[in-house]
């Protein structure tokens, strides 16, 4: 097998990293732990049989604090990792985030 196949076959996810600082690191962390605190909140209501508008309700919080992290995560992507490839007179970075934002609007 060519190099290229076997890229092919590996997720993309798992050879890419990023640096971030210490303060976005944890900043980042503090968010997905709220909105995992959210997540089994939900949980917990639905156990206990909430009413169904009040479940809604948490839902609707939790996805907007996703979405919220979902803005984070692409603004730095953007400042950084697409504007360094193009800096270096790259596309690709461009390309991927045109998908990347054809799949969150659908």
């Amino acid at each position: 097998m060519s190099g290229k196949d076997t890229e092919e076959k590996i997720p993309a996810c798992c050879c890419r990293t990023k640096v971030r600082t210490e303060k976005e690191h944890k900043d980042l962390m503090n968010r997905l732990s709220r909105i995992e605190g959210q997540v089994r909140g939900i949980r917990r209501m639905v156990e206990e049989d909430a009413y169904c508008i009040d479940i809604i309700n948490q839902v609707a919080a939790a996805n907007a604090a996703l979405n919220s992290f979902t803005k984070v995560i692409l603004a730095d992507h953007i400042h950084t990792c697409v504007t360094e490839d193009v800096q270096a007179g790259g596309s690709e970075k461009v390309d991927e985030l045109v998908k990347t934002l054809q799949k969150l609007m659908k």
